[in-house]
């Protein structure tokens, strides 16, 4: 099964549901704000994507945070703290794929090779 990790007023999110819903990929949708962050999936998020690409710097949440809070963000430990208090940090969507493999965004043109 697929899942798709992320806000539902979020547009890239909603372009990522829409996309694989046109694709005929059933998928699952767990919800930051109303579920939480999974400690253990973002911790698999970080081992295969890393925080750099994880964390959403371009987003109001990363520019609302304290200077010395984002200069703090040096590693996956560090971003894992960050990121459970503040589920909006995270780039979306992240997403789950049946192989076990984690993409973090969206990108139509990486995602039709795995159809």
């Amino acid at each position: 099964m697929t899942t798709l990790y992320g806000i539902p007023n979020c547009d890239t999110v909603k372009k990522a549901r829409t996309w694989l819903s046109e694709h005929g990929v059933s998928h699952a949708f767990h919800d930051f704000k109303k579920q939480g962050v999974p400690e253990a999936a973002l911790d698999r998020w970080l081992a295969a994507a890393g925080h750099e690409q994880l964390v959403n710097r371009k987003g109001t949440t990363w520019r609302g945070l304290a200077e010395a809070t984002r200069a703090a963000v040096v590693d996956n430990a560090s971003a894992r703290a960050l990121l459970l208090e503040h589920a909006s940090a995270i780039k979306r969507p992240v997403v789950e794929w049946p192989d076990g493999s984690v993409t973090v965004g969206f990108d139509a043109g990486d995602w039709a090779p795995r159809l």
